[in-house]
């Protein structure tokens, strides 16, 4: 029996394109079993049977392309850190558990070495593969799916408890090629911060909003951000958005207590 993998099966609508491509490269390379319904598939002809395997393929593409943007937000600055990849495993340990750990961690290890032999032949040109990459998301996720990629990410900058300028820079081009806008991106840095200001960056607003502005606010984040909305990408991912909310609804406190709502 195979070993059962955190990202398994086919990555669906994402199968071709820019993420194909850099999936057949670096899952190929660490995968050596391969089957119609446990290993990887990367044609873009791969078709659906069920809806099931539809939100498997979602899913799949939607993992991948975390693993793939990570490994973008983590070199920003032209380096890798050890403690930047401790924060990482203990990202994907704390959000999707230790097989996650194990295989992601290699996942980003190639995704860096792919990085390197693409930068030395073609400066700028990984780049272009990530921003295309995005732009392929954008076309494909829906808008909460894409919010919450955006939220782990930033989450992940967040991991080792210091946002570099560079990450930002990084965090918030990826956030355009996503077609997100840079409050959406500044409200998911403020999460979980007890900071008045990040509270209404986090609502998407700012200190002069009136009172009814404040609570229509806080009802749009919560259509938008709803668990429910991402729940066809798997449970892990769901109780991910679990915490986002609680993180809003701390937000929306904060707000609240400060102005005697």
């Amino acid at each position: 029996m195979a070993k059962a993998k955190w990202i398994g099966g086919f990555l669906g609508l994402l199968s071709g394109g820019p993420i194909g491509a850099l999936a057949g490269f670096v899952l190929g390379a660490l995968f050596d079993t391969v089957t119609e319904d446990n290993g990887f598939t990367t044609e873009a002809g791969t078709g659906y049977r069920t809806e099931q395997d539809m939100n498997t393929g979602t899913r799949n593409g939607f993992l991948f392309s975390l693993l793939t943007l990570a490994s973008y937000v983590i070199k920003a600055d032209g380096k890798i850190m050890h403690s930047e990849m401790e924060a990482m495993r203990r990202f994907l340990r704390q959000n999707f558990g230790e097989i996650a750990v194990q295989e992601g961690d290699a996942i980003m290890r190639r995704l860096f070495e792919r990085q390197k032999e693409m930068e030395e032949q073609q400066p700028g040109s990984y780049r272009q593969v990530i921003m295309e990459s995005c732009m392929q998301l954008a076309g494909v996720l829906t808008l909460e799916q894409r919010l919450q990629l955006l939220s782990l990410l930033a989450a992940l900058a967040k991991a080792d408890g210091n946002v570099a300028p560079e990450e930002v820079r990084v965090l918030q081009e990826i956030t355009g090629h996503l077609q997100l806008s840079e409050a959406e991106l500044n409200s998911m840095l403020g999460l979980g911060s007890t900071s008045l200001k990040d509270a209404y960056a986090v609502l998407e607003i700012d200190e002069s909003a009136t009172d009814e502005e404040v609570r229509a606010a806080y009802k749009r984040m919560v259509v938008k951000h709803h668990p429910d909305r991402v729940a066809s990408l798997g449970e892990d991912i769901r109780a991910a958005a679990e915490k986002k909310m609680l993180a809003i609804n701390e937000a929306k406190e904060i707000i609240y207590k400060a102005r005697g709502l």
